[in-house]
């Protein structure tokens, strides 16, 4: 299974792709960037089920546990709304559903998805930059990802990342990521952390103690005075910083795995591809089109 982070993607493309747009003057370029990296997500992993998944708002649980949650970001660009409609539009025709819920973030409901699919003996793939969601890796569940930094090496293209790619990227195991987190804050979502204390100093605190619940029981086992000061003072904040990097695994699914089979629906496709005029693009979906879906009829039952 692919689950795809669809707003990270949207502005991913958007700033990547710049000044791209149609006869008529619309903007196209973050449907462009998107279309072409979902395709070659497909090439890339080969994937049998696939969502794209959507933020809808923001959990109550978190927002009444710090009123400034994700405040300071910034409006989506006036060029970036028509496209994203499109795109959302478009999804299903690229054979992808397209899944949300009122008043939840999607790292959540990726979360839902990855732990529900793992429990049906599943492989799982997360193509997101989200750093709340390195948390889910293990086994069965590794991070898509495009990053030079991340690859072996540049001829690569992609990886996957695995446990010990996030030990190595973070200092500690993924299950770890969210004490990291708690200690650190997180400046992307107005998260508040412990003034002073990096990423670095953090791991290795909590490498040494276990644990961020070992950490916080038996601060004078500290040793450097100022971070042991810190701590105490923020013993507060940091709790309160856990419980929001803590992913909700158990929400309703909106569409069942059963409904997640890729299937591109290309004749539709292909129409809402002209409207973007997008040559070269359109003529590699018209001929997949015409030999028939990749894989089509060799894909074993999954249920």
């Amino acid at each position: 299974m692919l689950l795809v982070d669809g707003h990270y993607y949207v502005y991913r493309s958007f700033f990547a792709i710049r000044d791209l747009s149609n006869s008529r003057g619309e903007p196209t370029n973050a449907i462009y960037g998107f279309v072409k990296t979902l395709r070659r997500m497909v090439k890339d992993l080969n994937p049998q089920l696939g969502a794209v998944v959507w933020d809808e708002g923001l959990p109550a649980r978190r927002t009444e546990l710090q009123p400034a949650y994700k405040q300071q970001r910034a409006e989506m660009p006036m060029d970036m709304r028509p496209q994203l409609d499109f795109i959302r539009e478009v999804v299903p025709l690229l054979g992808f559903a397209s899944v949300s819920l009122p008043d939840t973030e999607a790292d959540d409901l990726m979360a839902s998805y990855a732990c529900a699919a793992v429990g049906r003996k599943m492989e799982v793939v997360l193509a997101t930059n989200d750093k709340d969601l390195f948390q889910l890796v293990d086994e069965s569940v590794r991070v898509y990802t495009t990053n030079k930094a991340d690859l072996a090496s540049p001829k690569d293209g992609f990886a996957l990342l695995d446990s010990a790619c996030v030990q190595k990227k973070w200092g500690v195991q993924p299950g770890r990521i969210g004490d990291v987190l708690a200690l650190i804050g997180d400046t992307v979502d107005n998260i508040l952390g412990v003034s002073g204390l990096g990423p670095k100093n953090a791991a290795h605190l909590l490498n040494k103690h276990g644990s961020l619940d070992a950490l916080m029981a038996d601060l004078g086992a500290v040793e450097n005075a100022r971070i042991r000061e810190k701590l105490a003072g923020a013993r507060a904040q940091i709790l309160q910083n856990r419980e929001m990097v803590k992913l909700d695994t158990d929400l309703a699914l909106p569409a069942p795995l059963e409904a997640l089979r890729i299937a591109p629906r290309y004749e539709e496709l292909v129409a809402m591809i002209e409207r973007c005029e997008f040559k070269s693009l359109l003529q590699e979906i018209k001929a997949e089109a015409a030999a028939g879906s990749k894989g089509e009829g060799e894909q074993g039952e999954l249920f």
